[in-house]
């Protein structure tokens, strides 16, 4: 119960905070509140009280299982890790629970297309949802801003928001004020009425005589923060008239005259708690009772949490507790001014006991505080990569600028993790600068530390030569990293699993694109099972997609069902449209090219491209833009199809060495070139190229002599690849060499071979139904005399004659007769404006939407619609009533 005598609110079921004993009902404030528009910024000092009203308006309207709470952390926070939040805390609501997806951390979430999921996930929001933002002005990253911004305009009417910051926050919401959908409640408002201090007391257990209660509302002005500490002083107070009357001053002085008074009448070990462990940003029993001493910690909290002390836990166990930012300000003040040689020994104290509790961030926060830093540095290094790799990139980079600039250039140590931060930021040529700095340095790092040192040193080159496809350097860092400790200098501890899975799926990666693909295979499913031990699900999906790359070696089959699993973990943590995930889309749709299922290769493929984003290394843009470039040659459009392949070749041009995935690429760029009569370009090429020992581009110069009229020469070509000298990619490169070996032995009248030829190739295609190379080198009248002359694969002949008779593959039959999937709100606004002259930037700046935006819904439209084109895109939204018939007549 309460002072009072009330009831205390359950906390364990609720979505915010709890303060017991003092919660004070303010029908204006609540009123004005309740009927708010979708936006309520309350904008007033520290102390104002902006946190409690909320709190108690909450809990009074009933609205506590509606309203999800996020609190930004003093000093910032990774703009990842706050999207991260507001989602788990919309989840934590009822009405959100039903409809947002969770989000897991990685590296390079973009934030853009976390903002994008999310309102498509509320969009079917009916039932009224609260996002409140304690401490908005402590966002500074800009583009969070940028995208909290949009998140304002575009959500829907049911979500309202409650923002709460000492100043304005620094978003343009001049827009939501013009049309009356913003409401201001600035500090004049919060100040407490008479009425409202008199309840205030009562709730703590004080009666004021009227006169002495005037006194001190006039005094403090009806500032929340000085009446509450005064209550709390005022609970045992003598002469609460005399203190009354005794007291004025600014809002800080009064703050600090009541704090003074607070702690005076605390007992020591209350008193010791409260100022020992001001020091930290959260604090829990066995942390305070570290710090001071004493024992029983964690009751002295839940007490001072019960009493409205300006103690608010933040957990439903109420095991972790913060203060009050004005309470801990203040708490910090007179700690500085009575034990000022204490604050170095506590913050090393507290650093040392984050750590050992597995809380490295904090932990280098502390010790940067007591300025050890040696034990910063150390902890830093012990921790950089799992902090990256939980999404925290950010925050990596934040705690290296914590250190003295002097000492991060002359440190080797912090060196190779200033290159480790330039890598994730994409500046391949410092972090470089930086990695040749600390090897030339190593021997200044101490004894004990070089083996850690060296283990960050080797996960950085090996992170520089993936980001530059460097397959040798790659290969060659991972084996040093995961051989055996007594054999390298640079071997993984038995401890350190993150970096053991970072190394395997770093060695699988780069044996597959070295067309190593059974090693590449063992190494990245080990990688896989390690990732999903260790709770490492980023690394797992990697691990996945390029182990299914892997398995399409030997089966498509396989490799699809692999792909779908990495996409659908993605999926499961949000991250459907990150980096991570776009190798699986790129390769499943690339399978499903070879399978001739257009239909599904397009939309995959658009999905790989948007995923990617030009941030992974230039070996998955190669495969991407090839699997485009088959795309294209299977609908017939070999120019588009050269386009693709041209742009292949481009990324390729960006690798440090040849690339071993570039021969397929180059094999189709020729065989497009074939299908466009340019036999002089492809014979040159072939001539310069050096690249014979390949499989592919020996399919390459086949089909040209086949073309110029030389089967024979064609079979010379072949020949390597038939006996398995000049290796190729997958079963549907060895189909299409059947396949050709076929045609040419057909063409010099040895019909005995053309068939046996032709039935290998149809064994190698019946499996997985990859039937791409039958199209690519249609021969219908060879096909139809083997089926007459008796095969094992009779009705796949058909199914391929049907496809080549209708020069295209085969699609759904008929116009489709509805929509795939109802368009949602955003994507019905677009669609009005396709039939318009107005390009993609200028409906951009129509709906007050940036342009990805409108490109990502128009994408989302055309796969809902079945088509290809905006102009498809009309003509068929005409056909299904979704816009009016054209006025134009035929």
């Amino acid at each position: 119960m309460t002072p009072d005598g009330s009831s205390q609110p359950d906390v364990r079921h609720c979505p915010v905070p709890v303060v017991w004993g003092g919660v004070v009902s303010r029908p204006g404030l609540f009123a004005r509140l309740g009927q708010a528009p979708r936006v309520s910024q309350i904008a007033a000092p520290a102390g104002s009280g902006k946190t409690f009203l909320i709190r108690s308006w909450l809990f009074e309207s009933g609205l506590a299982d509606s309203a999800a709470w996020v609190t930004l952390p003093e000093g910032g926070q990774d703009a990842q890790q706050f999207w991260i939040s507001i989602l788990d805390a919309l989840r934590d609501t009822i009405p959100g629970s039903k409809l947002v997806r969770p989000l897991t951390g990685a590296p390079e979430l973009d934030g853009w297309a976390v903002l994008e999921r999310l309102l498509e996930d509320l969009g079917g929001l009916h039932d009224p949802l609260w996002l409140v933002i304690d401490d908005v002005y402590e966002l500074r990253s800009a583009e969070a801003l940028a995208q909290l911004e949009l998140l304002l305009i575009r959500a829907p009417a049911e979500l309202r928001f409650v923002l709460l910051t000492r100043g304005d926050v620094r978003l343009h919401l001049h827009r939501l004020r013009l049309e009356g959908e913003l409401a201001d409640i600035r500090a004049a408002d919060l100040r407490f009425t008479l009425d409202e201090a008199r309840a205030l007391f009562r709730g703590a257990g004080v009666e004021l005589p009227e006169p002495a209660l005037a006194a001190l509302v006039r005094r403090t002005e009806g500032w929340a923060a000085g009446l509450r500490l005064a209550a709390l002083s005022l609970a045992q107070h003598p002469d609460p008239e005399h203190f009354a009357a005794e007291f004025s001053g600014s809002e800080r002085t009064v703050a600090g005259y009541l704090l003074a008074e607070v702690l005076d009448h605390q007992s020591e070990p209350v008193r010791r708690l409260l100022l020992r462990t001001s020091v930290c940003e959260r604090i829990s029993g066995e942390l305070a009772e570290l710090l001071t001493g004493d024992s029983d910690g964690e009751r002295i909290l839940q007490d001072l949490e019960e009493a409205g002390a300006f103690v608010v836990a933040l957990d439903a166990k109420r095991s972790w507790f913060r203060y009050h930012r004005l309470f801990a300000d203040l708490l910090q003040l007179e700690l500085r001014r009575t034990e000022p040689a204490e604050l170095a020994t506590l913050h090393g104290a507290a650093a040392r006991w984050f750590a050992a509790h597995g809380y490295p961030v904090e932990a280098t926060r502390h010790a940067q505080a007591a300025q050890d830093w040696c034990l910063a540095a150390q902890l830093l290094a012990e921790h950089f990569l799992s902090i990256v790799l939980d999404g925290q990139g950010a925050t990596a980079h934040e705690l290296l600028a914590g250190f003295p600039a002097d000492m991060v250039a002359a440190d080797p140590e912090l060196v190779v993790l200033t290159a480790g931060d330039e890598l994730f930021r994409r500046s391949l040529g410092a972090a470089e600068r930086h990695l040749a700095r600390a090897e030339q340095e190593m021997t200044s790092v101490p004894a004990d530390r070089r083996g850690r040192f060296q283990i960050n040193l080797a996960i950085m080159r090996l992170t520089l030569a993936q980001r530059r496809g460097d397959l040798t350097a790659v290969i060659e860092e991972a084996h040093r990293l995961l051989a055996p400790e007594e054999s390298a200098d640079a071997a993984l501890p038995a401890e350190c699993q993150d970096l053991r899975a970072l190394a395997l799926v770093g060695l699988g990666t780069a044996e597959l694109w070295a067309l190593r693909a059974g090693e590449a295979e063992r190494h990245l499913e080990e990688g896989a099972v390690l990732a999903h031990q260790i709770g490492r699900p980023w690394l797992e999906v990697s691990a996945l997609a390029h182990g299914a790359w892997a398995a399409s070696f030997r089966s498509f089959g396989l490799a699809a069902e692999r792909y779908v699993q990495a996409i659908e973990l993605a999926k499961e943590h949000g991250w459907a449209d990150e980096p991570v995930v776009a190798t699986a889309y790129a390769g499943l749709g690339a399978i499903r090219v070879w399978q001739m299922r257009l239909e599904e290769a397009e939309p995959l493929l658009e999905h790989a491209d948007r995923a990617l984003r030009g941030e992974l290394e230039p070996a998955a843009g190669v495969v991407l833009h090839q699997a485009s470039g088959m795309l294209e040659l299977a609908r017939g459009r070999e120019c588009k199809a050269m386009t693709a392949f041209s742009a292949a070749e481009r990324v390729a041009g960006l690798l440090v060495a040849a690339h071993p995935r570039s021969a397929p690429m180059r094999a189709h760029l020729l065989q497009t070139l074939v299908r466009l009569g340019e036999t002089a370009s492809v014979e040159q090429a072939v001539a310069e190229a050096g690249e014979s020992g390949r499989g592919e581009i020996r399919n390459a110069m086949a089909a040209l002599r086949i073309a110029q009229g030389d089967p024979r020469a064609a079979t010379l070509a072949l020949a390597p690849v038939l006996t398995g000298s000049a290796p190729v990619t997958n079963l549907g490169w060895k189909s299409q060499t059947f396949l050709l070996e076929a045609i040419a032995r057909d063409a010099l009248g040895d019909p005995v071979a053309a068939g046996r030829a032709l039935e290998h190739a149809l064994d190698l295609v019946e499996p997985d139904g990859a039937v791409f190379a039958f199209l690519l080198h249609p021969a219908p009248e060879l096909l139809a005399a083997h089926a007459r002359g008796g095969t094992a694969h009779a009705a796949l002949i058909a199914e391929i004659l049907d496809l080549i008779a209708g020069n295209k593959p085969v699609l759904p039959h008929g116009e489709p007769d509805r929509l795939r999937e109802p368009l949602s709100a955003s994507e019905a606004r677009i669609l009005r404006f396709l039939p318009t002259n107005l390009s993609a930037p200028e409906i951009a700046g129509q709906l007050s939407v940036s342009v990805n935006t409108i490109r990502t819904h128009m994408r989302h439209l055309y796969e809902k619609l079945g088509v290809h084109s905006r102009t498809e895109a009309v003509e068929q939204a005409r056909i299904l009533g979704l816009l009016a018939p054209s006025s134009r007549r035929p």
